[in-house]
């Protein structure tokens, strides 16, 4: 009887036992995972309050972690321009230099302070690579408006007269910009460098460049016209331009008629870029249509219609167009006085010399580029 009792005792034992220690086991289970999740939560919360980031960290450094708050702040900046782009319509203008287009201005002001905050700087994407007394510097004016260009002001001349300063020094010179914007420079005489091709493709092989060209005759009087108001001094026109003017021989070593050989030019540059790569606005039409031209440039560069007729009236003092006043100006923005200077007069026999010279090199130039820009 006793025995039967302790064996009885000592099977209850071994069961509380065994439940007190299954009991124990659930409970430190279930304990050690509550705690962990509450853990993980905890540590996620404190790192979505990290932001913002210490005043001393640069932007450079900033943007070189993928979880700090300087990604997060940019988003922020550029929904906060996309809200108030989307809550703001151009205001239309009948007359020069009425205010026109505020909110891209903000936006554009806004952007280059993200930019010059956290951007980098970075090559050119693209290049306005010519030609000069083409328009080159109007081009450059208007579309630098745009939110998503940020561009050097000055010109740089590095593929032509810089190049051994290196890549390292031309970086230098550029803007700070964010992934999303496209960073441009311009130097017209690029398109007559003969090194400059395959320096530029040497940088990448995907830049863009545009070239602003002109009727060649009008370009090289508007090129004179230039040297003469620096140089009063120099020979006159004709007999710059002329070898022999009375057997219609040009000199086609004076700069500014080998300039508007534009054939000649291009095809150095179709050695190293395709044509698709290259845009070709009309000086022409850049004074009669500028938001047309600056549409056309905006599709070439991969960005949004922004530069509309809405921003440019006509001056008619200058004879050129001119960006409309923003809200923050009182002037508007006109280009500066060697811009629609009135050019030296020309006898028309001389021109019409010239146009018979320039014919064949502007019909290959059409032919080639797929435009007829109707100098002739």
């Amino acid at each position: 009887m006793a025995h039967r009792f302790l064996s009885s005792t000592n099977r209850f034992s071994a069961r509380f036992a065994f439940i007190f220690t299954v009991s124990l086991s659930c409970t430190y289970l279930c304990y050690s995972i509550i705690f962990c999740r509450s853990t993980i939560m905890t540590n996620r919360g404190y790192e979505g309050r990290r932001c913002p980031p210490s005043k001393n960290a640069g932007g450079k450094k900033l943007l070189g972690n993928s979880d700090n708050c300087a990604s997060l702040e940019v988003r922020s900046a550029l929904d906060e321009t996309a809200a108030q782009r989307g809550s703001s319509d151009l205001r239309d203008q009948t007359k020069a230099p009425a205010t026109s287009g505020s909110h891209w201005t903000d936006m554009k002001l806004r952007n280059m302070s993200v930019a010059q905050k956290y951007g980098n700087k970075k090559l050119p994407n693209a290049l306005i690579v010519g030609v000069k007394k083409g328009g080159t510097r109007a081009v450059l004016e208007f579309i630098r408006i745009h939110p998503d260009v940020r561009a050097l002001g000055t010109e740089p001349h590095f593929f032509d007269r810089n190049y051994d300063r290196g890549l390292d020094w031309y970086r230098g010179l550029m803007p700070r910009t964010l992934d999303s914007q496209i960073t441009l420079e311009k130097t017209p005489s690029y398109f007559v460098t003969r090194e400059a091709p395959r320096r530029i493709s040497s940088m990448s092989h995907e830049t863009k460049l545009i070239v602003v060209v002109r009727n060649p005759v009008t370009r090289a009087i508007s090129d004179y016209t230039q040297t003469l108001s620096k140089k009063p001094d120099i020979p006159t026109f004709e007999e710059l331009a002329f070898k022999n003017r009375s057997l219609g021989l040009v000199d086609t070593s004076w700069n500014a008629i080998r300039i508007g050989m534009y054939i000649l030019h291009l095809e150095n540059w179709l050695q190293y870029f395709r044509l698709s790569q290259m845009h070709f606005v009309s000086g022409e039409r850049l004074i009669t249509d500028p938001a047309g031209e600056m549409g056309r440039v905006q599709d070439f560069l991969g960005l949004k219609r922004i530069i509309t007729d809405k921003h440019f009236y006509f001056n008619r003092t200058k004879g050129f167009p001119c960006l409309k006043k923003p809200e923050s100006s009182s002037q508007p923005r006109c280009l500066g006085k060697s811009k629609g200077r009135t050019h030296v007069q020309i006898d028309q026999e001389v021109i019409e010399q010239l146009r018979e010279f320039y014919r064949p090199f502007n019909i290959k130039f059409y032919e080639t580029v797929g435009q007829d820009f109707k100098w002739d």
